[in-house]
């Protein structure tokens, strides 16, 4: 008697989880269809810290004396004097539209300008007061972007695009 309330169980539960499978129809007449994900193509290699070297960083930036440097698989920063000083930087985006990152800055009340930095489209855009750029240079489905901050206690150090310019025609020349 046993055996048959086992199987008699047994059986009644795998009807009952063969009820909740994708077999029948849900009210659609066809299966839904959904659009093959976009895959991005990488776009060339920028190399670790856009292939700039510290020393280049410095002299480029305007540095003086670093401080203090981060690095990672996407993305670099240097600082000098302290938390409040100047900083560098870079940061590398696969699979990244810069239209949505021009668009968040557009949000943000600000006014990117196009630039073109061999051959390759992309933005800058200088912060109200002028201490800060952000400069970013479109790699078919990729982008990289410069950022430099003049610090909390900046002095006129001139434009800071013309500082990550030249760091972005580096790191153009420099792709693999």
């Amino acid at each position: 008697m046993r055996i048959t309330a086992v199987i008699v169980t047994g059986a009644a539960v795998g009807m009952l989880l063969s009820g909740c499978g994708s077999g029948g129809k849900s009210g659609s007449d066809g299966p839904a269809v959904r659009p093959p994900a976009k895959v991005a193509a990488p776009g060339p290699f920028v190399g670790e810290c856009g292939n700039v070297t510290d020393d280049e960083v410095r002299d480029l930036g305007a540095l003086g004396q670093i401080t203090q440097s981060f690095k990672n698989s996407v993305g670099c920063t240097w600082q000098a004097g302290g938390i409040d000083g100047p900083s560098v930087t870079f940061a590398s985006y696969r699979g990244s539209p810069l239209g949505r990152e021009k668009a968040w800055v557009t949000a943000q009340g600000r006014n990117p300008e196009s630039i073109q930095v061999g051959g390759h489209q992309g933005f800058q855009d200088v912060g109200t007061d002028g201490s800060i750029c952000d400069f970013a240079v479109q790699l078919g489905d990729d982008f990289f972007e410069w950022s430099t901050s003049a610090g909390l206690l900046a002095t006129n150090t001139g434009n800071p695009c013309d500082k990550n310019r030249k760091l972005a025609e580096l790191t153009v020349q420099r792709l693999k």
